[in-house]
């Protein structure tokens, strides 16, 4: 290669034409570097539905690339690190600087960093303009606050951004419209569910496909039912799908679950926006435009950008305020293994086996599932939260760690302490069972808690109360489930604990 004038870095989840890195790219002076590094295959055990939607959209990103007569450096399955590969490159080509935007992941960034000024190359780091809230803003926002909250930040980004606003006032006079979002199917189901967009694979996803099946075939899931957007124009035709079907019910039934659903009313859009083939703006403004153009409920539209313009913006500001400290972090003390089943969902309970297939079918499932099926199994089983989050950066197509790791590590297993979520996310089967229909027929009972009929759900979170009793006993969310607590006869503790430690064994029908 020719000497450089910038050495433009572009990772798997920065495929945005528009980003501050490729400003002003001069084919005749720079080139876009990117690898496919096998570290970022095994650094967690990915499954391939992850390495196929990673691979194939890479591919297509740098073919689009070349075809406007852009250089590209792109290195197909590097045995080693992003490091590695890219201080071979500084090796043997000389380089005036490399430019980057601002990594979604703290490992990534400090490797790169420090390959960079093991060359003695500059490195120029610019803002990620996929965001509606910089790193520096979200700063801002934390400075002097004693506790964090996602619903303060989401009404100051409302009124910043201008979104869902008459004037200086929230539309339809609510920030939140909770109230109405959230139930569940009831005995009949769901009904008709309008299809999500699903991609058949062209000529370069086929080959990644056939790539992943060949070299990572131990790795967990399959590809065989591939069909993720990896270019920007399928991206763009999920999401106007999702505005025009879905979102209309996407508020009444966020929460809600059924067995051998896994699309129901969500919008499937997230792989999209992690990879940067959508913009966060672009989503944003064409759910307000469906309310506004009497389209959509204002519930719907409401709870919908929440997740977006609130959560996600959120989510990210608290990885980058916290790490590399936040993933040590273990507040409960969980100290258990992940159990083997969560890598084949191979599990008596349904809602369990249900989510976890489907999860290693399709790299996907929806929130519910992720916080109230497997997030509060473990957090009830009390497993270690490093391997909580490994498992989950591991499965799930759309996971990128600045936004899985807070999700997993704070809202679902209470680790930090708080910071994320005010309370643990910790409930009985009974949720479960009013949310979906997995406990219908179910061998395992919501309403009991000891003994082999005892939903594993409801024994192993009265354990966890009993564990926790003193810790939360004073705390404002949790005071009266730790009452009831205190109500308990040390004879039915006892079988609690007894119970628990049979179901962490595995011995399901066990007293």
């Amino acid at each position: 290669m020719k000497n450089l004038r910038h050495l433009v870095v572009v990772l798997g989840d920065q495929l945005d034409r528009q980003a501050a890195a490729l400003d002003g790219f001069d084919p005749a002076l720079d080139a876009v570097w990117m690898c496919e590094a096998a570290e970022e295959a095994t650094h967690v055990w990915c499954s391939q539905q992850r390495l196929a939607v990673f691979l194939s959209a890479m591919r297509h990103f740098a073919q689009a690339l070349r075809d406007e007569g852009w250089p590209v450096n792109y290195t197909e399955q590097h045995p080693g690190s992003l490091a590695e590969a890219l201080a071979q490159t500084l090796a043997t080509t000389r380089v005036q600087a490399v430019l980057m935007t601002e990594p979604g992941e703290w490992r990534v960034q400090q490797a790169l960093q420090a390959a960079c000024a093991a060359a003695g190359v500059p490195l120029r780091e610019l803002q990620d303009r996929h965001f509606l809230c910089s790193r520096a803003e979200f700063a801002a926002h934390a400075r002097g606050r004693k506790q964090l909250r996602m619903e303060y930040f989401y009404r100051e980004m409302r009124r910043r951004h201008r979104v869902l606003m008459d004037g200086d006032q929230p539309a339809g006079g609510e920030w939140n419209y909770d109230a109405e979002n959230r139930e569940g199917f009831g005995p009949q189901g769901p009904g008709f569910v309008p299809p999500p967009v699903r991609t058949a694979p062209d000529a370069i996803t086929q080959q990644v496909l056939a790539l992943v099946q060949e070299r990572y075939a131990m790795h967990p899931g399959s590809v065989a039912e591939f069909g993720w957007p990896v270019k920007r124009a399928e991206a763009l035709r999920g999401l106007h799908a999702f505005i025009e079907e879905r979102l209309p019910d996407f508020g009444r039934w966020q929460d809600a679950m059924w067995e051998g659903q896994p699309w129901l009313y969500h919008s499937h859009i997230s792989v999209g926006l992690n990879l940067k083939l959508l913009h966060p703006r672009e989503v944003i403004e064409a759910a307000e435009a469906a309310w506004r153009a009497g389209r959509v409920p204002i519930a719907a539209a409401e709870g919908f950008i929440r997740q977006v313009l609130g959560w996600r913006e959120y989510v990210r500001g608290i990885y980058w305020q916290q790490m590399p400290g936040y993933l040590e972090l273990n507040e409960l003390g969980a100290t258990q293994d992940l159990p083997a089943w969560f890598w084949t969902g191979d599990v008596p309970m349904r809602c369990l086996r249900d989510a976890v297939q489907q999860t290693l079918q399709h790299g996907y499932a929806h929130h519910i599932q992720r916080l109230m099926v497997t997030g509060l199994y473990l957090l009830l089983h009390g497993v270690d939260p490093k391997q909580v989050h490994a498992w989950y950066l591991s499965v799930y197509v759309d996971a990128v760690e600045w936004v899985e790791l807070p999700n997993t590590l704070g809202m679902s297993q209470y680790a930090d302490g708080g910071l994320m979520a005010s309370k643990p996310y910790a409930a009985t089967g009974k949720y479960i069972e009013r949310m979906s229909d997995h406990c219908r027929g179910c061998r395992f009972k919501p309403a009991v808690r000891t003994g082999p009929q005892a939903c594993p759900y409801t024994t192993l979170y009265w354990d966890f109360l009993m564990q926790h009793e003193a810790r939360f006993a004073g705390h404002p969310r949790m005071a009266l489930q730790v009452k009831n607590v205190a109500r308990l006869a040390e004879p039915e503790r006892e079988a609690i604990r007894r119970r628990a430690s049979a179901v962490r064994a595995g011995q399901w029908d066990a007293a």
